[in-house]
């Protein structure tokens, strides 16, 4: 029996579920519907290819992340001399000339932000106000995701008392002084007390002159705006790894509020035989597999047939996508369950789609599946859900029989397309990831209460008698240390440097974050 899981699950020696019924761990259709009912199970009918008039070949795209709208406002007073008296607070806004270059000055830099931005953004006009509890009033506001306030003077509190997220930019050498670059923190975060008084808006929503700090900051909630109420077609039902869904079902539930669609595999079974059967669908994926095989850095080293029905196999997984308006989608029993269905496996297909704009993520794994969403709408690219190794002289191996090829976003690393490692069979790809290149990796828990996260550098793409892509990453944690703080099981891996915006995104959901380094 599994000495992890109080469930007494079958202790098993592979890596990818075996799942040989649509709904497993001891829990009948009907109550697996029921439980997690509160996230759309219950109420989704699917229909064929045919009646829901998806009969022609042409490949569903994914849909674009939504927009993040940014409500920029300049808050400010101006005042008179009085005689023998302070009339006036810190700050170098004195005349209403003064006010029309710092609008200007604004203005230019949120044009920057919006060229600059990686990521969808709406930025909304921008108001200077001298009354800021008019603000409650504004449509502007009410519409904005988030308040981005330029805070020279003014009150700040009927700001907070409107329960936004929000960023407060204040100048020290940018411009003109600030007001709130003395007082922020004493009179409007900590309220004349010696602690946070405002439980929606922290120390790290201050940003001091840079609008660098501004634009990750806007990144992460894009990220998170994004992730919250994720839509997810799951092929077989969601599960925890090696946990019955149970598990995590609060947090999924609470946190995140998926809207889990589940799809049993005799409804898979049935739409791949109608794509089998559908003439534009079949010579659809004879023609991609051929582009493929015919594009520069793509090595086949299995059978053609895998390849042409993963593709097949991908096609269906868009129609489902495209019927759901969604576009995440997960497979539990990777192995076993969706290869006589399929005649291939799901490797292959969970590639192209993250390829293309998709989240595609193997084994239903919705302990670590948050955090590739997260992490993917943050980044903008494709993530590596991978199993970790041992810690041991600064390297860890990373490794799963499937991955994106475009993990910067843009570029298709190249490929060997061999068997999947466990079953020797199918269609999966071995993705030679780019030496030296720096990568984030999050270490989601159980609960959904505390993850971990490091920043890596890939040092190698060996091949060894594991899953297919494989990476060496060296880290400089101490080896202990990462080991005692791994939770979970998977990780989620993507290019490049995110450890300040994950930070940032899962404070607001509760989740604290260690990064180790």
């Amino acid at each position: 029996m599994c000495t992890h899981c109080a469930q007494g699950c079958s202790q098993r020696s592979t890596c990818c579920p075996d799942v040989r019924a649509p709904f497993s761990f001891g829990v009948s259709r009907r109550g697996f519907l029921s439980s997690v009912g509160g996230a759309g199970l219950g109420g989704f009918m699917w229909a064929s290819l045919s009646t829901a008039g998806q009969a022609s070949g042409e490949l569903p795209v994914a849909p674009p992340r939504k927009p993040l709208v940014v409500k920029p406002i300049f808050t400010y007073r101006l005042y008179q001399p009085r005689p023998q008296t302070s009339w006036r607070p810190w700050g170098g806004i004195h005349t209403r000339e003064d006010l029309e270059k710092e609008v200007g000055r604004i203005q230019s830099e949120l044009d920057w932000l919006s060229t600059q931005a990686d990521f969808p953004i709406r930025m909304l006009s921008l108001s200077a106000v001298d009354n800021e509890g008019l603000l409650a009033g504004d449509p502007e506001v009410a519409q904005a995701d988030v308040l981005l306030v330029f805070a020279y003077g003014g009150d700040l509190n009927p700001i907070g008392k409107l329960g936004k997220d929000t960023i407060f930019f204040v100048r020290h050498q940018s411009g003109p002084v600030y007001l709130h670059y003395e007082i922020v923190i004493p009179r409007f975060l900590r309220q004349h007390t010696d602690t946070r008084q405002i439980p929606h808006i922290g120390y790290d929503d201050v940003v001091v002159d840079d609008m660098g700090e501004v634009l990750w900051r806007l990144r992460a909630l894009c990220g998170l705006k994004n992730s919250i109420g994720t839509r997810i077609i799951a092929i077989g039902g969601p599960g925890a790894w090696s946990h019955p869904f149970a598990v995590v079902e609060p947090a999924i539930r609470d946190k995140w509020q998926f809207d889990i669609r589940a799809l049993p595999y005799d409804v898979l079974a049935k739409l791949i035989q109608e794509a089998r059967q559908n003439e534009a669908m079949v010579r659809t994926a004879r023609e991609r597999t051929a582009a493929l095989l015919a594009s520069r850095g793509v090595t086949l080293e299995c059978d053609r047939g895998f390849v042409e029905r993963a593709f097949l196999l991908e096609h269906v997984f868009r129609r489902v996508m495209a019927e759901a308006d969604c576009r995440a989608i997960t497979v539990l029993g990777c192995m076993g369950t969706i290869m006589p269905v399929s005649e291939t496996t799901a490797c292959l297909p969970l590639t192209t789609l993250n390829d293309e704009g998709f989240m595609a993520f193997c084994e239903s794994d919705f302990v670590v599946i948050p955090a590739c969403v997260l992490l993917g709408n943050i980044s903008g690219k494709p993530i590596f859900f991978c199993n970790p190794t041992y810690p041991h002289n600064g390297i860890m191996t990373l490794a799963h029989c499937t991955a994106p090829r475009k993990m910067d976003g843009k570029t298709e690393e190249p490929v060997r397309i061999l068997t999947h490692f466990e079953s020797d069979y199918g269609a999966a790809p071995k993705v030679e990831m780019r030496k030296g290149q720096q990568i984030t990796c999050v270490i989601p828990d159980f609960s959904s209460e505390k993850w971990v996260g490091l920043v890596g550098q890939i040092e190698d793409s060996p091949f060894l008698d594991i899953c297919r892509s494989q990476i060496e990453v060296r880290h400089q944690v101490p080896d202990l240390l990462l080991a005692e703080r791994m939770r979970g099981f998977h990780w989620a891996v993507a290019y490049g440097d995110y450890h300040r915006e994950m930070a940032y995104a899962l404070r607001r959901l509760g989740i604290a974050w260690e990064f180790l380094g």
